[in-house]
């Protein structure tokens, strides 16, 4: 059942659901904004010397960042995204599937954030300035995909 608005009413949220779906976006925001802000962070950490004092305030940066913002977000948005999906029943539609799998890679990719940042922290500079560069523009192309699978549903 839905009401004037076009909510989905019935399922274990009822009324709730608009307001669990609020929720969501809120922290996917937050969580998008970690995964812009993080990288972004290694771009001009990767130009200090390391162990200076320079490289520590990075260091100290990057890791508020992410155990701030970043994993608060992203456990946020799974568990909130996981009860969307359950009371949409959301699994065997294509856009969603869909959807789930560029999480999935998202996720990944704040791992590979963290990683990275465990690298540098120990005076690593793996990866060239450009390479981050790019790197720094995959959560917002993902972003991208995901809002039109989301709004649209193509499949």
């Amino acid at each position: 059942m839905t009401d004037l608005t076009g909510l989905q009413l019935t399922g274990f949220l009822g009324a709730a659901y608009p307001w669990v779906k609020a929720a969501h976006v809120t922290f996917v925001i937050f969580w998008m904004a970690g995964l812009l802000l993080v990288p972004r962070f290694y771009v001009y950490h990767h130009a200090t010397t390391p162990g200076s004092a320079e490289d520590r305030a990075w260091i100290e940066r990057e890791d508020r960042a992410r155990t701030i913002i970043l994993t608060p977000a992203m456990l946020i948005v799974w568990v909130l995204g996981l009860i969307l999906a359950f009371h949409l029943d959301a699994w065997s539609q294509g856009w969603f599937i869909a959807k789930l799998v560029l999480v999935v890679a998202l996720t990944g990719y704040q791992g590979w954030i963290a990683a990275y940042g465990k690298s540098l922290a120990g005076g690593k500079r793996a990866l060239e300035d450009r390479t981050l560069r790019i790197m720094n523009e995959i959560p917002g192309i993902a972003a991208a995909v995901i809002v039109v699978l989301v709004i649209v549903r193509p499949f």
